[in-house]
């Protein structure tokens, strides 16, 4: 994503003291999840009106994206979510909590949802407890995705079930026609730094 400054010809001597924050992700374990909220806080303090979060992702843990998740809905400020070449798994559901009108995404970029794996081995017990955990995370999180693009909260889980469970990989033009993406292209981000003094 470009990021463009325009500065009035009155600042002879520009410099932003808080430069405006975009936020990447790339990985979902707890050490990016802590950078993330760092950065999601850290934004609310530049005077920006908007977070771009770009994404270009494989995916990761649950646990870190539920993290991120918390960070975007007590944000103070409208989310921009944009795929760089891929969101895939935590990815694909993160990018689905933009805020309405922009979610953006590269004609190019793929999107893939599955189902919440679970890896678990040991003792009998203990594999039905984290299968039991892992389809509460699977339920949940395509409801979640499933409202956060306005449809009915069995729409994802419908039609995951239809394709046998398997991996749903989604060009732009797919995402579009589901409202995972609202926009197809990559957008600029323009800093305007302006002079203005009022008379009363």
């Amino acid at each position: 994503m470009k990021t463009t400054k325009t500065l009035s010809p009155l600042l002879k001597d520009p410099q932003l003291h808080n430069e405006p924050v975009i936020v990447r992700v790339n990985d979902f374990t707890n050490r990016a999840a802590k950078e993330f909220a760092a950065e999601m806080n850290k934004a609310h303090n530049t005077g920006q009106p908007v977070i771009p979060v770009v994404i270009d992702s494989y995916g990761g843990h649950v646990y870190s994206l539920m993290s991120m998740i918390s960070s975007i809905k007590h944000a103070e400020l409208p989310v921009a979510t944009i795929i760089e070449g891929k969101a895939m798994s935590c990815g694909a559901i993160l990018f689905t909590f933009g805020t309405e009108g922009l979610r953006f995404m590269d004609p190019d970029a793929t999107l893939m949802i599955h189902d919440v794996s679970s890896a678990v081995w040991g003792k009998v017990e203990e594999i039905k407890a984290d299968t039991a955990e892992a389809d509460r995370l699977n339920q949940k999180v395509y409801r979640m995705m499933a409202h956060n693009c306005g449809k009915k909260e069995d729409y994802f889980l419908d039609i995951i079930h239809q394709r046998g469970h398997a991996d749903w990989f989604i060009d732009a033009a797919e995402a579009a026609h589901h409202n995972l993406a609202n926009q197809i292209r990559v957008p600029k981000f323009n800093v305007i730094a302006n002079v203005q003094i009022d008379f009363e």
